[in-house]
């Protein structure tokens, strides 16, 4: 029996979708190697997506915001233990206050942000922050930001579940009908969780990868080897307009792509438009809150 653990079932279930026996009997023909047994899911038709995002449990907010000029941006999560906190005005305020500090100060890393001064306040982020666990009664941790500088636009879902920043390049940035623009651009990350920028930031290991994987499963499908590649160069565009941000429809048209889109609004608005980059913050995403009950279920099955 190959070497693996109820653990290694659930974590392979949680990140393809599949049956716990499916499961089981994958992580046996893979001789235990997680991604091994992603590939022969994919191969054999049972995921339809192999994402290894862990699942997400930890509370608090992913928080996005620019500076009054949208000149810098900032993304930032600050985590708690339960979903209530995130509705408290005070903890709140604390993540805004974070977010102000690093737009205004640049700090290199969390480390760093907790030695600053806040902004609009004569303490430390770290005095505030062990103000906030104090009053709130909760551990509060700030985990992880990006900034960026350039035109910028912000962006939070549901509450602060996600946080989406946008950098683009443009000379539009004074108009509102570009921050209109930008909103729809970040709402799409947002949605649909978009791994690149444009096909060009897709690694080659990936594509490689990618390329293996659908090979197999025309075979297995019943396709003749013969016409196997040809068929996978579909299947390899038709991934690039899924995880390419520039190539997917647009989800408010999808008559068009965000790169048609985006050339349509800044013919319309006489400028230049041009996506740099973008950073997707999700609430507790890689982070197990805790163990559930799941391990003792299957534990039969990988004995």
């Amino acid at each position: 029996m190959a070497a693996f653990t109820a653990q290694d079932v659930k974590a392979l279930r949680e990140k393809t979708g599949c049956g716990m026996m499916d499961c089981k009997k994958a992580l046996v023909q893979a001789d235990g190697d997680m991604d091994k047994a992603i590939d022969f899911l994919r191969e054999q038709g049972l995921a339809k997506q192999a994402k290894k995002a862990s699942r997400i449990a930890a509370e608090g907010v992913a928080y996005a915001t620019t500076s009054d000029d949208n000149s810098v941006g900032v993304v930032i999560e600050v985590n708690a233990e339960t979903d209530f906190v995130a509705k408290n005005d005070s903890f709140m305020e604390f993540v805004k206050a974070c977010a102000a500090t690093v737009i205004e100060q640049n700090p290199a890393d969390v480390e760093a942000l907790l030695a600053l001064q806040a902004t609009g306040s004569d303490k430390t982020v770290a005095e505030l922050l062990q103000e906030k666990v104090l009053t709130i009664g909760e551990n509060i941790q700030i985990r992880r930001f990006e900034r960026m500088e350039g035109a910028c636009v912000a962006y939070v879902h549901a509450g602060g579940k996600i946080g989406v920043l946008v950098n683009f390049n443009t000379d539009l940035t004074a108009k509102p009908e570009f921050v209109a623009y930008g909103k729809d651009v970040a709402m799409q990350i947002a949605a649909l969780n978009t791994p690149y920028l444009t096909r060009d930031d897709v690694p080659a290991e990936v594509i490689d990868h990618e390329k293996e994987v659908m090979r197999q499963q025309v075979i297995n499908e019943g396709k003749p080897e013969a016409i196997a590649d040809k068929i996978v160069m579909g299947k390899i565009n038709k991934y690039y307009k899924e995880n390419c941000l520039v190539d997917q429809e647009f989800v408010k048209d999808n008559k068009l792509t965000v790169a048609q889109y985006t050339k349509n609004t800044a013919k319309e608005l006489g400028g230049n438009i041009d996506i740099v980059k973008f950073v997707r913050f999700e609430k507790g995403e890689g982070i197990e809150k805790r163990q559930d009950d799941f391990a003792a279920e299957v534990a039969s099955m990988v004995k």
